[in-house]
């Protein structure tokens, strides 16, 4: 269909309907080749019942896959035409279970002989076809159980808005941005403290005259993130990682860890060994992101903030993966 080369693989459900509905009419219409009154969508159930008998609701769902309230609407359309009733032959009253009539055993049985001519014809297809689309679908699921395509979409969203974030170096006319993004930050979480002052007030002499560094990070040209190295008069330490935020206008676009890379990537050029971090557990994110990143706790040490809770630090000799 012309439509699906203009549109791309955007409507492929839109497609996989299409060739959904074209083969469920044609189930239909072999039913009736075979002079079985049955609805394909039943067919499911049916199969499950036949291969092992008497099945509760909850235990048909999760051999098909499908939802409970669909099996149940499924399970009265046959119980309706006479295949299905409930607590045949159960003990246990409790356990409210369904197996198939005698008509419907019948029609089982009927539709296994049609099964063979169904299986030959699809083979024939298969045959005549360049790729195979039985083993194609089973890789598929496969491949969408273990990252579902919303979750695929999801990241590429990601990796191309973030090819659109840039990482400078601090000037002057971000010192605005610096405080009230780590404001903003703080004061979500947390509240201001002293030693957030000091930085935040005098970023130029607290840290880039100690000889420390200061990323920004630009999306569209506007500061939506900032990260600090300062500089760290300590004989375990180099640096330490602080003063990260990230607009929460802007998040999901990989900004904290693009900031972390480029500290980092800093702290490496100047030859340090090891870099210290000060968080709280209670940021799940900031946490995952500092192990990306490859810090590991440490414990043992003062710190001036009260609302930290958790001491990382990063052997730069290690690596770490996004």
């Amino acid at each position: 269909m012309k439509l699906f080369e203009k549109t791309g693989k955007m409507a492929l459900g839109s497609r996989l309907r299409l060739l959904t509905s074209r083969i469920t009419d044609d189930a239909s219409r072999i039913y009736e080749l075979y002079h079985v009154e049955f609805s394909p969508k039943w067919f499911p159930a049916l199969f499950v019942l036949s291969e092992d008998g008497e099945k509760t609701i909850t235990e048909i769902a999760n051999e098909i896959g499908h939802s409970q309230p669909s099996v149940s609407k499924i399970i009265q359309e046959m119980t309706n035409a006479g295949l299905v009733q409930e607590n045949r032959g159960s003990g246990d009253k409790r356990r409210t279970a369904v197996a198939l009539t005698e008509k419907g055993e019948k029609i089982a049985g009927e539709i296994k002989i049609q099964g063979i001519d169904v299986d030959a014809a699809i083979d024939s297809v298969i045959a005549q076809a360049r790729h195979n689309l039985w083993e194609a679908i089973e890789e598929w699921e496969y491949l969408l159980d273990e990252k579902s395509l919303f979750r695929r979409v999801q990241e590429q969203k990601k990796l191309r808005e973030s090819k659109e974030v840039q990482i400078v170096a601090y000037e002057e006319k971000y010192q605005q941005a610096f405080r009230l993004l780590n404001e903003e930050w703080i004061s979500t979480y947390f509240k201001m403290e002293e030693a957030d002052y000091k930085a935040l007030d005098n970023p130029k002499s607290y840290i880039l005259d100690k000889g420390g560094r200061i990323f920004v990070a630009l999306y569209k040209n506007e500061p939506v993130g900032v990260c600090a190295l300062i500089k760290m008069d300590d004989p375990d330490y180099d640096y330490e990682l602080a003063k990260m935020a990230v607009s929460p206008k802007i998040q999901g676009k990989s900004i904290g860890w693009l900031l972390g890379q480029a500290i980092v990537d800093a702290a490496k050029e100047s030859g340090a060994f090891k870099i210290y971090l000060e968080s709280n557990t209670s940021l799940k994110p900031a946490i995952n992101l500092y192990q990306k990143l490859g810090f590991r706790k440490v414990i043992g040490r003062s710190t001036p903030y009260e609302r930290c809770n958790i001491q990382m630090e990063l052997e730069l000799n290690s690596s770490a993966n996004p």
